[in-house]
């Protein structure tokens, strides 16, 4: 019936279909998205191997980090053991068994200047510690765990 409906071939006219077929696009990806499913847990599981049983204890390489701290006085300490200014970075390479690798932080005084703050973690870096991180108390009503302000560290 359909068919009757059109008299000649020359009733349509030739222009070009502006439509965007869409569906073998859909296909692809979605095979794509499958070979990538199954293929990414392979790849990240790497070499199956029967590792030995040894005695041996586990490495234990996180040390806790030394807390250099400087008081509204300009004394300095480490632990909790006062330190003099000459002495701070000895002190320190002995602290930390000359391992330039180990975590230090710096507790300053909320009333010390800023300069005298930096000056201590420059001292601190120029003897090669790379790790060196700022100590600071968390403003109330923030990051509290059973109402008492954990210490946030902030790299630098």
């Amino acid at each position: 019936m359909a068919a009757g409906l059109r008299k000649h071939d020359d009733d349509y006219d030739d222009q070009p279909i502006s439509d965007i077929n869409v569906t073998p696009l859909v296909d692809v990806m979605l095979v794509l998205l499958i070979v990538f499913m199954v293929a990414a847990p392979l790849m990240a599981a790497g070499v199956p191997v029967d590792l030995p049983k040894t005695q041996a204890k586990s490495l234990n390489d996180q040390k806790p980090p030394l807390a250099v701290s400087v008081d509204g006085a300009s004394k300095y300490y480490i632990g909790s053991s006062e330190v003099a200014a000459d002495q701070l970075l000895p002190t320190l390479l002995n602290y930390a068994e000359n391992e330039l690798d180990r975590r230090i932080h710096v507790r300053a005084d909320k009333n010390l200047p800023y300069r005298a703050v930096l000056e201590v973690m420059g001292q601190i870096n120029a003897a090669g510690f790379t790790k060196v991180a700022l100590v600071s108390e968390a403003a109330q009503g923030a990051n509290t765990t059973n109402g008492l302000a954990s210490p946030e560290v902030r790299h630098n």
